[in-house]
């Protein structure tokens, strides 16, 4: 018998009254599905133009405190002392000549007297012009000239592309280096830019080949890069529209391109995998795609909203560093959920049958485990490798659920030693200009190329102002204040005051690194001493602390926010009170190995070689929040994945044990499949030549594979086990509350669950073969299997 044949006989032995009337979402999907792919279609080319060009409009940093002291105070230097805050260097390299022979001299002269005449360029000054030994290298041979380029991070790194192949290169008998934070900026945004571009080229080949794998139809496999290519040119968009009114790092494209085809990809399988069953059991196209909606479609709406409240934590933190992530991760999740709920089940209405078509894998086919019923709706009998681990896991679960958890506490344990600081040029590769530059100053150079600790001074009262003195300030004070922060411990020496008006600044070279431990503790002890005048403290390492401060401040409402609005979805999900504990404490251990491995690699430089990177010491302050919001985020993707099958089950068998097994041999490789190809693009960013990049592409690989691998195969089902039949108790007021309230699948006949054979057999859709288990469905009758 054909496999068209088997399905109708398959169909017509189904009860007409068996079959859900399809809800209103399901009518307004299937009833149009050409014009609803038109319409995708003239919005994407539409979210193309409105996107172009996004790059351009975003910034590299975003790292500090809008709101902070050292904010202030950096804002007031620019305006007060442009002087004071130069953004560009230009390292002038002598060769084997002296910086102070006449030749250098007069070249060096003539460089920041073209430099100054430059419109937007103001506070130069050279070696040459004020023969400072902090501009002189200290073997003779390179001088610098320090300069400011007005305007925002944009307006300053558009200057820069405009001056920049004025002045770098050779100019008689020196050569010219760009560095400078504008410079490293400018950099690190191109580098970016070019390595999102190769990122995509390594993921997307192999995310289609292991599409295929999976899927076994090529027709399939290019169903997830649809709704991916969808969600990430619509985020695009979203996030052009965004630069309007707020800024956005271009840190965040990474994340758009990450999670806009891992999710596409994690809900196209979900949703393509729960088709093929339900049309492998000989459902019609239009009941397995209703049936599709009411059980995978509700679980990819749910995942989908835990998935946006952990990214949409990071909008409590003041750092548009972060909150541009946020931006772009709500957004790119939206559209993912959207296109895989809408667009996709056209594409599913239209294909039918033919959503196997071009399968690459039929001659290498062989069967494997399968999931089968032989005494009718009554019978549980599950078989297969994943149902296998589960009944292993739940004989041993507490060995397992000690053993794992141990190893994950003993892999986070390298995070206890983190340190914190703040990005420079070593984000960037060793053969960069700007990276370059910044070297040789740090090298070659007295004293820090990262300055030391500013101070602004104001006098705001009117009638002070009125008085003798700068601004109302005596000579006299401002020694006597300079005075008592030089006599600070850790204090090298105090520079200053230089005044203008009412306002002066002094700068402080704190012994050790300008960034290190005890430059921290000496911008507090600084904010203490007592003045005549207003003052403001900023620099590296105050901007590191005020930082430091915005993080701590923040992370008890992001985190609240994350857990209650998590442990209120899953309820929804589940009706249970000890799952959503379980899913929330379980997911927050899955990460550990994510963060022990970001320490004992990025920080402490093991592997730096392999991989490409200038260890500095510490962690930007910012990464370990994206990589918790992003991480348990995705967790709690493969967490609702698993969940809602052992729940649907479990209200269908009210057996536990039963139901965990299924769960875990309908998802597991599902599950680890996902995983595997959101891994590979992960790793696809982590190939980015900028450290951050690098961190967070690596990372989240870690903690992607550390969920979907440990966690969800072995934690997962030895914990359910041991709370056994507790595990879906809740009181009666929360039970009322989620029968009202709470996810309903609908309810799925037993039979629609089976195909009935000729001969009476009556089996399910196989285990998953090929890449990690992927999904390869078997449908057994009296003439042999039908594979979809």
């Amino acid at each position: 018998m054909s496999e068209v044949n088997r399905s109708s006989a398959a169909r017509s032995s189904r009860p007409e009254q068996e079959k859900p009337a399809p809800g209103r979402w399901t009518r307004l999907v299937t009833a149009r599905p050409r014009l609803a792919l038109f319409a995708a279609l003239v919005v994407t080319v539409l979210a193309v133009f409105a996107g172009s060009g996004v790059a351009d409009r975003m910034g590299s940093g975003g790292w500090e405190d809008p709101g902070a002291e050292s904010t202030y105070a950096t804002e007031a230097l620019e305006r007060e002392f442009p002087e004071s805050q130069p953004n560009l260097l230009l390292l002038v390299d002598a060769g084997r000549q002296s910086v102070d022979s006449e030749a250098v001299a007069a070249e060096g002269r003539r460089l920041a007297e073209r430099l100054a005449a430059q419109g937007d360029v103001t506070g130069v000054g050279s070696y040459w012009q004020s023969p400072s030994p902090a501009l002189r290298s200290e073997d003779g041979r390179e001088a610098l000239i320090i300069a400011r380029i007005l305007g925002d991070e944009k307006a300053a790194a558009q200057a820069l592309e405009r001056i920049g192949d004025t002045f770098r290169g050779e100019h008689g008998p020196v050569e010219v280096s760009i560095g400078g934070p504008v410079a490293v900026g400018h950099e690190m945004t191109t580098i970016i830019q070019d390595d999102l571009v190769r990122a995509e080229l390594i993921a997307l080949p192999i995310t289609l080949l292991l599409l295929v794998l999976v899927f076994g139809s090529v027709i399939a496999a290019l169903l997830p890069l649809g709704v991916g290519i969808v969600a990430i040119l619509g985020t695009n968009a979203v996030l052009r529209g965004i630069t309007e009114f707020a800024d956005v790092s271009v840190f965040a494209q990474n994340l758009t391109t990450a999670l806009g085809l891992g999710l596409a990809i994690d809900y196209a399988l979900f949703i393509v995998r729960r088709f093929r069953e339900e049309l492998a059991t000989g459902a019609d196209v239009k009941d397995a795609v209703g049936t599709t909606l009411r059980t995978a479609g509700r679980t990819v709406l749910f995942s989908a909203l835990t998935v946006a409240v952990s990214l949409a934590a990071m909008l409590v933190f003041p750092q548009y560093f972060l909150r541009s992530f946020a931006y772009a991760g709500i957004a790119v999740v939206a559209l993912a959920a959207v296109a895989a709920l809408v667009l996709l089940p056209a594409a599913l209405m239209l294909l039918g049958h033919r959503i196997n078509s071009l399968d690459l894998r039929a001659a290498f086919r062989r069967r494997r485990g399968r999931i089968e019923q032989p005494g009718g709706e009554g019978s549980k009998a599950v078989r297969g490798g994943w149902a296998r681990l589960a009944d292993l896991v739940m004989r041993r679960a507490p060995l397992f659920a000690f053993t794992t958890v141990t190893a994950l506490v003993l892999l986070g344990l390298p995070f206890l030693g983190v340190k914190f600081g703040t990005p420079d040029d070593r984000q960037l590769p060793s053969s960069a200009e700007s990276h370059v530059v910044q070297q040789h100053i740090r090298d070659g150079f007295p004293g820090s190329p990262d300055g030391g600790i500013e101070i602004f001074a104001e006098t705001v009262d009117s009638e002070a102002a009125g008085s003798g003195g700068a601004g109302g300030v005596s000579a006299e004070e401002y020694a006597e204040y300079r005075d008592r922060v030089a006599a600070l411990p850790g204090v090298l020496r105090v520079d200053g005051p230089v005044t203008s008006g009412s306002a002066a600044y002094f700068t402080v070279q704190p012994e050790g690194e300008a960034v290190g431990d005890g430059a921290q503790s000496l911008v507090h002890e600084i904010r203490d001493v007592p003045a005549p005048f207003e003052t403001s403290v900023t620099g590296r390492a105050a901007v590191l602390e005020d930082s430091k401060a915005a993080i701590a401040g923040g992370l008890p409402l992001a985190l609240g926010f994350i857990a209650v609005v998590t442990l209120l979805l899953v309820f929804l999900l589940t009706g249970s009170v000890l799952i959503p504990l379980q899913a929330v404490l379980l997911n927050g251990l899955s990460l550990t190995a994510m963060f022990g491995a970001v320490v004992w690699v990025f920080q402490d430089g093991n592997l730096s070689g392999l991989l490409g990177f200038t260890p500095t010491g510490d962690i930007e302050t910012n990464l370990p929040v994206l990589m918790f919001c992003v991480a348990f985020g995705l967790s709690m993707d493969y967490g609702v994945f698993l969940l809602s099958r052992i729940k649907e089950e479990y209200d269908r068998t009210k057996d536990h044990e039963h139901a965990i097994r299924f769960g875990l041999q309908r998802t597991g490789g599902l599950i680890t499949a996902a995983a595997l190809i959101l891994a590979v693009v992960m790793v696809a960013i982590g190939t980015s030549r900028v450290t951050n990049t690098k961190m967070l592409g690596l990372g989240l690989a870690v903690a992607v594979l550390m969920d979907a691998m440990v966690v969800r195969g072995l934690l997962v089902p030895a914990v359910m086990k041991l709370t056994g039949a507790r595990t879906w108790w809740a009181p009666a007021p929360l039970r009322r509350f989620h029968d009202r309230f709470g996810l309903r699948e609908g309810e799925i006949p037993p039979s629609s669950l089976v195909a009935t054979g000729e001969e009476g057999e009556v089996t399910e859709p196989a285990e998953p073969t090929g890449v990690a288990g992927a999904t390869e469905d078997t449908v057994k009758t009296g003439r042999g299997a039908v594979r979809t």
